[in-house]
């Protein structure tokens, strides 16, 4: 999936959308994202001046937002995805045993390794690892539940 394809499932819009590409996806199994870390994103105005880093809880939702992608192709026809998915929205109800491992820099590229764990109902489990070529930057357990989305004026 491109770009435009990922706008078409996630609601994320700049400077919020953390993904650039999938480059592997196994419906009810795994996915893989990809996103190019810059020296301009916002972020590093602020963290840290002199030093850029980018915060961990980005790193975290870079990887939630390729968990929410293969949610949505777990349950819906990942042909038309973004059409199946049109009244749905996910929302992580926790994330656990989050390790990293070193910083990211500008000029790194996070690569996301998703794994869904278990998926019972509209709840399903992920297994997430973000790497920088090969070396594992961060780990987390995270859990979703996938919902219908409210309508305007409800």
């Amino acid at each position: 999936m491109d770009i435009g394809q990922i706008m078409k499932v996630l609601p994320h819009r700049y400077p919020f959308l953390l993904l650039d590409r999938i480059v592997e996806i196994v419906p009810g199994e795994k996915a893989i994202g990809l996103k190019n870390v810059t020296i301009n994103e916002p972020f590093f105005v602020g963290h840290f001046p002199g030093h850029p880093v980018m915060p961990g809880v980005l790193i975290l939702e870079s990887m939630a937002q390729v968990a929410g992608i293969l949610a949505f192709a777990s349950v819906g026809d990942l042909d038309d995805v973004e059409k199946s998915m049109r009244d749905k929205v996910i929302y992580f109800m926790s994330i656990d045993k989050v390790k990293f491992r070193r910083p990211v820099v500008p000029g790194d590229q996070l690569r996301q390794e998703i794994i869904l764990t278990r998926h019972r109902g509209n709840i399903a489990s992920f297994e997430g690892k973000t790497y920088v070529g090969e070396d594992l930057v961060a780990e987390a357990l995270m859990k979703a539940i996938l919902v219908d989305r409210e309508t305007e004026g409800d």
